[in-house]
């Protein structure tokens, strides 16, 4: 459309090149290409190759590199417009020549003023303001002319709306419009297609007809009358497609020379018949309802387009077209690219004549052997791959040579399973693919692999025979064997023996396929084949389920019986290498050693418990405890052991004969690698206490006498004489290290926002009176001292409560039964709210590190700090680097309400910063959002296009356009 602007190309040509300053009078040097350096560098010698080239259409690569645009985005073809002309007037508002300085402003720019009027006193304000295209609303109007028309309409200003006039110095109401002062000389009419959509959240096209015409008088709009202001259509820019979201440009331009129409459609150039503007099937477009608009009638002169976008009309004058030649030193780098071209089109008519030559060879070769391809009854025959025949007989070029390696079975021969794969030809012909082509190896009449047949017929007839031979052994089970004459077969496999036999054959079938790799490029890959195979050997195979550990005879009784010979005979006809157990077979002595020393282990562990239990019976009963926060006044020292040793100890002698026993207290964990003491006094009566468990003196003795200690970890309160309780001071031993303590805590922040795959919890709030006020989740109960518990550092300190004890007392390890515990735990479905996301509910807690002294392992956290769910709230798995608005598509698809729509706050503050990070905007794992919305949709269904939306759009961003 520009290069089709004889006044622009003209401007664009007069502006100095370094190309044309740096060859003058030397020529453009002929040992490099041409690399244009500047936009309007660009635009000149892509308007000279337009001009001249004798190529069927111009790549603009270069161009659209140097604006650095993403051609896999689509775009606003009238933001690019706008853009790139204001661009384009920037650069060249440094020009000398004003022919070159002016020319955006003298063809593009026209001038409109926003007038005021006082109804009271008749006051007029006016501001003058340039304008480069013209707006236009489209909706609910048929015609160009009704959208000129409402976009210069009267507008009312009245009630609250109402103008200050300087005049009368109060609120009037007024009026107020657009009047058009002058135009340019080509009018850009840019029709608003493109809309957001409140209801849906998303943007839509306006697939209406809209009338225009050829000529557009624009006298009746505008304030001056005096003036010629007929216009003539130079150019209709289409968006075909429905949505706003994909489609497809094309450009309608007039040439101002010859006055006729071509189509600009990417690299398809059309020339209109009869010099007339034709809009055919790009309005032929399907709608997503079933009722088609039906296009209006147009009179002569006149067009309707439900997907032009942009119309440019040209000012009608008497003069003659202008006529515009190409500067020297482009008309050169032209003529060069030409040669160039020519040079390209030279080789391929090259090309195409030797493929011709090829394939006039390639056909007589066809002709001459095909009849003799088939096999006569009696005469010598090859086999030959299907594939390979078909590729000879369907292109031009010479196959490669032959390969049959994989359909050859694993002794050297052809497969009997392959013969479908094959065809069976000529000798004769045979002979001359060899001859011509190569490859092999030849399988010939005697190819055919005996062995294979053999065992492919002894697998169908096992097939046949498996269900009689199912009832056989199952009556022969039935029959009570007597004396050693019976084998020993596991139960689990006497149960589904038929199934197992049927899949072993149905293996040694599949094995055959891919016993020799791919087949013509259809195959699996060796690491499949690898990976399939392991797993089929950790499947157990029959009768390997009475194998124990030592590959002898199990001892568990329970898991076997005794089969007749008959029977054992039928069933190792299809499991031939099946372990073998006769009647008077003895049990693995091994298993029966462990067996005994697994019972005394057991005896000893509930002795130890039960003594354990009898000697420390408050601590097991968590009677008496002392507390922090209440000192009791009959000691003034108390012991402190880890909460975690506590609790696997209880674990213990609850279920002595299914968990390990506890041997050490481990409190180094509770220390840093300088030895000293990791918590307060106040935080052990706070956060912290629930990492520690205190102890009496009494109950210490007993403890080191049970257990082994790694340190003793004590508190000393020292009262002075008539002074007040509660200025006592307690003293620690070790003494607290203040440096690894402000470790902890910084660590323990920084953690807190360099969080993955957390779970925060969403409350929407559906009674306005609640409002956002900030409620503390459901696991932050109240202490005994009736003390509030801050949110972040309890929830922190029962999350390090398991793990720091798990990595500092490895001899403390998780028992087997600790799974199970966390299963009993969670159990009563029943309880769990029905709006509640199953996937995102059973989200591991983040852990929590102090690089330098402690390390947090995977496991653990089998306490019950779950938050309670209420209804109306959901959880979401979230990490800190992603931002609010992510956040807020999440909430959208689990509540059904646009971003737009989602007010967040948490802790009484409103999160409003869609480009922030979570971590950054204060939310921790744990938190707890509250939602409300402004105007909750109804209907999700009709929101499945709002995700395009829900992204922000970034436009040009980051192009060259935004460059100046």
């Amino acid at each position: 459309m520009w290069f089709l602007n004889l006044e622009l190309r003209q401007a664009l040509y007069l502006c100095p090149s370094t190309c044309s300053e740096r060859t003058a009078g030397e020529g453009v040097p002929k040992d490099k290409d041409y690399e244009p350096q500047t936009i309007c560098e660009h635009l000149q010698y892509l308007f000279a190759l337009l001009q001249n080239s004798k190529r069927r259409y111009i790549d603009p690569s270069g161009f659209v590199k140097a604006l650095g645009l993403d051609t896999g985005q689509q775009q606003d073809a009238q933001e690019f417009s706008k853009l790139f002309m204001s661009l384009l007037e920037d650069t060249l508002s440094k020009q000398k020549n004003p022919d070159v300085r002016n020319i955006v402003q003298k063809q593009f720019c026209g001038e409109y003023a926003y007038v005021t009027v006082c109804n009271q006193c008749g006051r007029e304000s006016k501001l003058v303001s340039k304008f480069y295209e013209l707006e236009l609303n489209i909706q609910g109007h048929k015609q160009l002319t009704d959208c000129i028309t409402e976009f210069l309409k009267e507008e009312k200003l009245e009630g609250d709306n109402r103008y200050f006039c300087e005049t009368c110095q109060s609120k009037q109401n007024a009026t107020r419009k657009i009047r058009l002062l002058s135009l340019p000389c080509t009018l850009n009419l840019q029709l608003m297609r493109f809309v957001f959509d409140r209801q849906t959240g998303h943007k839509k096209k306006l697939n209406t007809y809209i009338g225009f015409s050829e000529l557009l008088d624009m006298e009746p709009f505008m304030e001056q009358k005096s003036g010629v202001y007929v216009y003539e259509l130079s150019a209709v820019l289409i968006h075909r497609g429905v949505s706003a979201y994909s489609g497809h440009y094309i450009a309608h331009v007039k040439d101002p020379q010859t006055g006729e129409w071509y189509k600009f459609n990417d690299e398809d150039i059309e020339k209109m018949e009869g010099k007339k503007l034709q809009l055919g099937i790009e309005e032929d477009l399907a709608e997503p309802s079933k009722s088609q608009t039906r296009k209006p009638k147009c009179g002569k002169g006149t067009h309707c387009s439900r997907n032009a976008y942009m119309l440019v009309y040209r000012l009608q004058t008497r003069e003659k077209s202008l006529t515009v030649e190409v500067p020297a030193f482009l008309q050169e780098l032209v003529e060069r690219d030409n040669c160039k071209f020519e040079e390209w089109c030279n080789e391929m008519a090259e090309m195409r004549k030797q493929s011709v030559a090829r394939g006039k060879i390639k056909h007589e070769e066809v002709k001459e052997l095909y009849q003799r391809l088939p096999a006569e009854a009696g005469s010598p025959y090859d086999f030959i791959s299907l594939e390979w025949l078909q590729k000879w007989l369907d292109e031009s070029t010479p196959p490669k040579p032959i390969d049959n390696t994989a359909c050859l079975c694993s002794h050297g021969k052809l497969h009997p399973d392959k013969i479908c794969l094959m065809k069976r030809i000529s000798e004769y012909v045979a002979d001359f693919f060899y001859r011509r082509y190569g490859g092999g190896p030849r399988l010939n009449v005697k190819a055919l692999c005996k062995d294979c047949v053999v065992e492919r017929c002894r697998i169908l007839r096992l097939k046949n025979q498996l269900n009689e031979d199912y009832k056989t052994v199952t009556n022969l089970l039935k029959i009570t064997v007597k004396g050693n004459d019976g084998f020993w077969v596991g139960k689990a496999s006497l149960r589904s023996w038929r199934q197992l036999a049927l899949e072993q054959l149905n293996e040694q079938d599949e094995d055959a396929e891919h016993s020799n790799g791919k087949m013509n490029g259809n195959a699996q890959n060796k690491d499949e084949l690898n990976e399939e195979k392991r797993e089929e050997e950790e499947e157990l195979n029959f009768n390997e389920d009475i194998v124990c550990p030592h590959g002898d005879l199990c001892i568990s009784e329970n898991e076997r019986r005794v089969v007749s010979k008959e029977a054992w005979k039928k069933l190792k006809q299809y499991f031939p290498k099946a372990p073998e157990f006769p009647n008077n077979k003895e049990c693995c002595s091994q298993c029966k050693i462990l067996e005994r020393e697994g019972e005394e282990n057991e005896a000893l562990h509930k002795m130890m418990a039960s003594e354990q239990k009898t000697s420390l019976q408050n601590l097991f009963h968590d009677k008496c405890r002392p507390c922090l926060g209440s000192w009791p006044q009959e000691t003034d020292e108390l012991y402190i052991v880890s909460q975690f040793f506590v609790e696997e100890w209880r674990k213990f002698v609850r279920r002595p004969t299914r968990c390990s026993p506890v041997s050490s207290v481990g409190n180094s964990a509770l220390l840093c690698p300088h030895g000293g003491l990791m918590f307060t006094y106040a935080s052990m009566t706070k956060e912290d206490s629930k990492l520690i468990a205190l102890i009496w003196p009494s109950e210490w003795e007993r403890i080191q006498k049970l257990f082994v200690v790694d340190h003793v970890i004590k508190i000393t309160r020292t009262e002075a004489a008539g002074a007040d309780p509660e200025s006592a001071l307690y003293t620690s031993e070790p003494k607290l290290c203040p440096e690894c303590r402000e470790g902890l805590l910084c660590q323990q922040q920084r953690d807190l926002r360099e969080y993955t795959q957390a779970t925060i919890y969403i409350h929407k709030v559906v009674d306005n009176k609640k409002g956002f006020r900030n409620t503390l989740s459901r696991t932050e109960k109240q202490p005994a001292n009736g003390k509030e518990i801050s949110p972040g550092p309890w929830r922190l300190s029962f999350c390090l409560e398991r793990r720091v004890m798990k990595d500092a007392a490895p001899e403390l390890n998780v028992s087997s039964s600790e799974a199970e515990e966390e299963r009993e735990e969670n159990k009563p479905e029943g309880e769990q709210d029905p709006d509640f996301n199953q996937t995102n509910g059973g989200a591991k807690r983040q852990k929590i590190s102090h690089q330098n002294y402690i390390t947090y392992q995977k496991q653990g956290i089998r306490r019950s700090t779950r938050h309670r769910k209420v209804r109306g709230e959901k959880a979401l798995l979230v990490s800190a680097n992603q931002t609010l608005k992510e956040l807020k598509i999440q909430i959208m698809h689990a509540f059904s309400v646009a971003p737009f729509d989602q007010n967040l706050s948490i802790d009484g503050k409103i999160l409003s910063d869609d480009t922030a990070t979570l971590g950054s905007l204060g939310v921790i794992p744990e938190s707890v959002i509250l939602l409300k919305a402004d105007e909750p949709i109804a209907d999700y269904a009709a929101m499945d296009d709002v995700m395009q939306v829900c992204m922000p759009e970034e436009g040009f961003k980051g192009t060259g356009l935004l460059g100046h």
